[in-house]
């Protein structure tokens, strides 16, 4: 408990105002010990009769109570609110003009919404809660002196072997355990890119439509983004600026839209990069559940040059909130990263890295995507077959091999307001992107994108049904 006490005014009316507002203010709450008398007017360099004084004023307030040979205590009585409460000041400072338009995405609870086709969140209940708890259960067990110094800024090694081993053997990367940095989730990994390669002014490419946390980050750090079309064979790499430095795209699983960029687009994005000397970002978020289709080379492997930085993550595989990603970057760039890194956090949390590390090593994780992935197969399919039987009249699901979305594009000739339409399911229990909201500047494409990850499989046909009636009420 703080008290600051001045030259002016009576020592235990000072000590007695600045107690009464930190209780009516909550800062010392029901039931808490104040200090001893003889405690706190040694650390305060007065009489011990001075802070008596003002704890009996406390007391016949009736905001303290008093236990003989316990110590004095907040009272768990209502007390009335205070009309002195410190707050911060609102301040003068204001933010640079580009913060003010960028929303703080609502966290929303797990149940908050009946029927959530709300995309990237995964199915908490299929995560192996009981392996995981023994496993970190494990590590908290190894001695203070593991945690005693700083971590590698690359992250933990024994976590960084994994990972190498495991996109090795589950997507071909062509990497060790120096290559990756582990970072707290897909995001970090994106702005130590940007750190490390990006100037103000400098031209970057993003797919449109995209992940829009991509384009955002990267205008904060000053680049100019500029959108580039997506077709059925992912981005189109002939309406890439000239000017661009850096390339964002998600060709095994492109976000939305859920396409897979083509052998043939692979080769003529790297050929174009390697012309222009500019960077690819790759970013590969969920293409461990793979249930159809054959995998094609991630543009990492296919990489001859070194321009591509290739960035994964387990929040989807296992729980965001874990906050684990990783980077994958050519010899080149990795000092400035580690670099970068140890700037802004240091490193990650190393009790969950370990915890990982040894959850990749004995299998679990492999076990769990194979159950995982069959699961998300039978909602894909359960969805495409819902939209086929609900919304045809308004909705064309497009094909997908992986991931646990999908989007469907509006059907040729479909008169139906979207963006009423979602609102309207909204308010039925049903959560769904509309996918104008992931495009860049005016919408090339609109839809809607429908995540099953959420969504128990039983209630997947409900909440079609639910969606279906909204469609059908803004339908014009």
């Amino acid at each position: 408990m703080h008290i600051h006490l001045t030259r002016r005014g009576v020592l235990a009316e000072q000590i007695y105002r600045q107690v009464l507002d930190a209780i009516l203010d909550g800062r010392l709450r029901p039931g808490e010990r104040l200090p001893p008398t003889r405690a706190l007017a040694a650390r305060l360099t007065v009489s011990r009769n001075t802070v008596s004084v003002a704890y009996d004023r406390l007391l016949a307030d009736g905001v303290t109570s008093g236990r003989v040979g316990a110590g004095t205590f907040v009272t768990n009585a209502p007390l009335p609110p205070s009309g002195t409460a410190r707050r911060a000041p609102a301040g003068a400072v204001q933010p640079r003009e580009f913060w003010r338009s960028v929303p703080v995405l609502p966290m929303r609870r797990h149940g908050d919404v009946a029927f959530d086709f709300s995309p990237g969140t995964p199915d908490h209940a299929l995560f192996p809660l009981t392996a995981w708890r023994r496993i970190v259960a494990g590590e908290l067990r190894t001695s203070a002196a593991s945690y005693a110094t700083y971590g590698d800024p690359a992250g933990h090694g024994g976590l960084r072997a994994a990972i190498a081993r495991h996109v090795g053997v589950s997507r071909a990367v062509r990497a060790d355990a120096d290559d990756v940095v582990v970072t707290q989730g897909a995001q970090q990994a994106f702005d130590l890119i940007g750190r490390v390669l990006i100037t103000p002014g400098t031209v970057v490419a993003v797919e449109n439509p995209g992940y829009p946390r991509v384009r955002l980050l990267y205008r904060s750090l000053g680049a100019r983004v500029v959108g580039v079309p997506v077709d059925e064979e992912g981005l189109v790499v002939e309406a890439i600026p000239d000017r661009a430095r850096l390339v964002y795209v998600t060709p095994s699983h492109q976000f939305p839209l859920g396409t897979t960029m083509s052998l043939r687009r692979r080769a003529a994005l790297l050929d174009w990069a390697e012309r222009r000397g500019a960077v690819v970002v790759e970013a590969d978020y969920d293409t461990e559940f793979r249930f159809g289709g054959r995998p094609l080379d991630p543009l990492q492997s296919l990489d001859r040059t070194g321009r591509v930085l290739y960035v994964g993550s387990f929040s989807k595989v296992l729980l965001p909130g874990l906050r684990v990603g990783f980077l994958v970057a050519p010899a080149s760039l990795q000092p400035a990263l580690h670099a970068a890194r140890q700037l802004t956090d240091w490193h990650g949390e190393l009790t969950t890295q370990a915890a990982l590390a040894r959850f990749i090593h004995s299998g679990l994780l492999a076990r769990h995507i194979r159950g995982v992935t069959r699961e998300y197969a039978l909602r894909y399919a359960r969805v495409v077959e819902g939209l086929k039987q609900r919304c045809a009249r308004w909705l064309v699901p497009v094909p997908s091999a992986a991931g646990m979305h999908l989007a469907a594009t509006l059907a040729p000739g479909a008169t139906v307001d979207l963006a009423h339409a979602v609102a309207r399911a909204g308010a039925a229990g049903v959560a769904v992107r509309r996918l104008a909201d992931f495009s860049f500047g005016a919408p090339v494409v609109d839809g809607l994108v429908l995540g099953y990850g959420a969504i128990a499989g039983p209630r997947i046909d409900e909440g079609l049904s639910r969606l279906a009636a909204a469609l059908a009420a803004v339908e014009r």
